[in-house]
C-alpha cells in the first residue's frame, strides 16, 4: 500500500507538459512502465506492418492460386474420366454433321430442287406463277441460294404447300411471305389469293472451289 501511495505521489509531481526526454531514467516508475508499453506496442505494430502483413498478402495469393489449381485439376480430372464419352459424342456429331451436309444441294442438283418445288405446288393444287432464282449470298460457312416463289390459291392450299416444302429431303427454309387478294375468283366464286414467299436452300462452302 505504501508503494502504491509512493507511485501516486510521483505521478502527481510528474509534469507531462515539460517532459525531459534526456532524463527518462529518473522518471517515475509508472511513467517508465507506460513508456515501455507504448514502445513495445509500436515495435509490435511496426513488425506486423513490415513482415506479417506482407506474409498475409502472400498467403492469400497462395490460397487463391491453390483454389484455382484445385478447380483446374477437378475439371481436367472430370474430362479425363469422361474422355471416352467425349470421343463417342464427337463421332456422333461428325455423323450428324455429315448427314446435314448431305442434305445441302450441289449446283447440279438445283434444277431438280426447282422441279420438286413445282411438284409440291401442283400437289397442293396451287397455280405456280413463277419460281425465280435470286443472287447467291455467301456467308462464313455456307452459300445461300434464295428462290422467289409466287403461287395463287387458297389458305388451305398454301398450308399444304408450306408443309410439303418443309418435309423435303433437302434443306429448304421459307421466309418473308406476303398474301394478297387477287381480283379474279375461282370456279366456286371464292376469292383467289396470291402468295409471294422466299425459299432458301444452302450449299456447304467447302464444296465451292
Amino acid at each position: 500500500m505504501a508503494d502504491l501511495n509512493k507511485y501516486i505521489e510521483q505521478l502527481q509531481d510528474f509534469d507531462v507538459n515539460n517532459i525531459d526526454w534526456d532524463k527518462v531514467g529518473v522518471w517515475p516508475a509508472p511513467a517508465r512502465a507506460f513508456l515501455c508499453i507504448v514502445a513495445a506496442a509500436a515495435i509490435i505494430f511496426g513488425g506486423y506492418m513490415l513482415f506479417v502483413k506482407d506474409k498475409n498478402v502472400s498467403l492469400a495469393s497462395a490460397q487463391a492460386k491453390e483454389s484455382e489449381l484445385k478447380t483446374s485439376f477437378e475439371r481436367k480430372a472430370f474430362e479425363a474420366a469422361n474422355l471416352e464419352r467425349y470421343k463417342n459424342q464427337m463421332v456422333e456429331m461428325k455423323e450428324t454433321f455429315g448427314a446435314l451436309v448431305s442434305r445441302l444441294p450441289t449446283d447440279t442438283e438445283v434444277p431438280g430442287l426447282l422441279e420438286d418445288i413445282d411438284d409440291k405446288g401442283v400437289d397442293s393444287r396451287l397455280t405456280i406463277k413463277s419460281i425465280a432464282l435470286q443472287n447467291e449470298v455467301s456467308t462464313e460457312f455456307h452459300i445461300e441460294l434464295p428462290i422467289k416463289i409466287v403461287v395463287s390459291g387458297g389458305y388451305h392450299e398454301f398450308g399444304a404447300f408450306v408443309s410439303g416444302i418443309a418435309g423435303m429431303p433437302r434443306i429448304v427454309t421459307l421466309h418473308d411471305f406476303t398474301i394478297s387478294k387477287e381480283a379474279k375468283k375461282n370456279a366456286a366464286g371464292n376469292s383467289v389469293l396470291s402468295m409471294d414467299i422466299l425459299a432458301k436452300t444452302y450449299r456447304y462452302k467447302s464444296q465451292d472451289k
